[in-house]
């Protein structure tokens, strides 16, 4: 049996603290009676806490507010410059990088291209792009998004290649990247960061259970279980590119790292060219998607039978995954997802539902910008914020 936690003074300070800190985060700069209303705390305790956060210099003082009586209160905010964290999102045509300060707020950005510092150390590539990215101070944490998935076992990255990734193929990679930059670093899949950035600001909030395909020159899925990330032993949950479908050559045909499975089906270059049967001849087969979609809106039939061919596709992998995890929603993100917009959803849906027992809702990704950055951030400002305000609540 577990004792209960004893509400120490120091505990409660704990509590106290990190309530108004949260309070601050949340609802921006607050005067001290404001503080008193949000947290419930009295009059002395808010003063207290608030000389003891300043002294750690996580708040500071941001002028003064007048009240309905007349009287000024001094107003209290955040010091955004307590702590600052950086998001990368590694592709192999380039590294892009933000770097935020402790409120969350986008101070610094910038995108190296593959070529520049090609023949560079791992590290020192990385080291340039966030020096591009020109940090007001110190970083206390990077969270890099990649193709590919961080073996726990083996402390390898995973499911790509060294064409796909130059220079990532070393052992125990985040330690490594930890030692050689001198900063704690996380190395995180990126359709898991998108999963976390829409569950944290887009379509997916407050679903505790639900999937997102990211559909664009390659597949790969997130899973959310339970509210939390599921990764996997080695680190491969939804690397679903690699998922035996119908219609496709397996693994066993072409090889381990072949052309084959979802990917086969499903794939960018393979919707390209499955529309270009249909008279859709674009280079860019995010183009000839939204060009697909656009035709089949405005009733030409060769372009509707396309699209519905597309959709499919998408659909014949989401109801093999939908057998097994039976989630509540379905997130469809990446270029060719969001190029067919809501007519290739809601063909999707519709054949989904005829292929699986359980119905989730099929919804477009909702987050704006680059969506791997955000979850990156979200990821890294979490892990800071979590160290900066201390646990509410001490391990037993």
């Amino acid at each position: 049996m577990t004792n209960p936690v004893r509400g120490t003074p120091g505990l409660m300070r704990a509590i106290n603290d990190r309530a108004t800190l949260r309070a601050l985060l949340e609802s921006g700069p607050l005067t001290r009676p404001e503080i008193v209303a949000l947290t419930g705390l009295s009059k002395p305790t808010a003063s207290q806490l608030l000389v003891r956060l300043q002294q750690a210099g996580l708040v500071v003082r941001d002028g003064t507010r007048s009240g309905r009586t007349g009287r000024s209160a001094e107003v209290y905010r955040i010091n955004a410059a307590a702590a600052g964290v950086a998001a990368m999102d590694v592709t192999p045509e380039r590294i892009a990088v933000q770097v935020a300060d402790l409120t969350g707020t986008v101070v610094g950005e910038a995108t190296l291209p593959a070529d520049v510092e090609a023949a560079a150390p791992l590290a020192e590539r990385l080291r340039a792009a966030v020096a591009l990215a020109q940090p007001p101070g110190a970083l206390n944490r990077l969270v890099i998004g990649v193709q590919g998935a961080v073996n726990p076992a083996t402390g390898k990255l995973d499911y790509a290649t060294d064409d796909d990734m130059p220079g990532w193929g070393i052992p125990d990679l985040t330690p490594a990247l930890t030692e050689a930059l001198g900063l704690p670093v996380v190395v995180e899949n990126d359709v898991n960061l998108v999963a976390l950035a829409e569950q944290a600001h887009g379509v997916a909030a407050g679903t505790a259970d639900f999937v997102l395909l990211w559909a664009d020159e390659g597949l790969g899925a997130a899973l959310m279980l339970g509210g939390r990330l599921h990764r996997g032993v080695t680190g491969g949950a939804g690397e679903v590119g690699y998922l035996p479908v119908p219609g496709a050559p397996t693994a066993r045909e072409v090889g381990r790292f072949g052309h084959h499975g979802y990917q086969a089906l499903a794939g960018g270059p393979a919707i390209g060219q499955l529309l270009a049967g249909h008279g859709i001849t674009e280079a860019d087969y995010r183009r000839s998607v939204a060009i697909a979609a656009r035709l089949a809106g405005a009733g030409d039939q060769r372009a509707e039978a396309g699209l519905r061919e597309v959709a499919a596709r998408f659909a014949l992998g989401l109801a093999e995954i939908t057998a097994v995890v039976d989630p509540g929603l379905i997130v469809l993100a990446g270029g060719l997802s969001l190029a067919g917009g809501e007519a290739l959803r809601e063909l999707v849906e519709r054949e989904l539902h005829a292929l699986t027992i359980p119905g989730p809702p099929v919804r477009l990704s909702t987050v704006e910008g680059n969506p791997v950055l955000a979850g990156a951030l979200d990821l890294a400002l979490g892990a800071v914020r979590d160290e900066l305000f201390g646990a509410a609540i001490p391990s037993a």
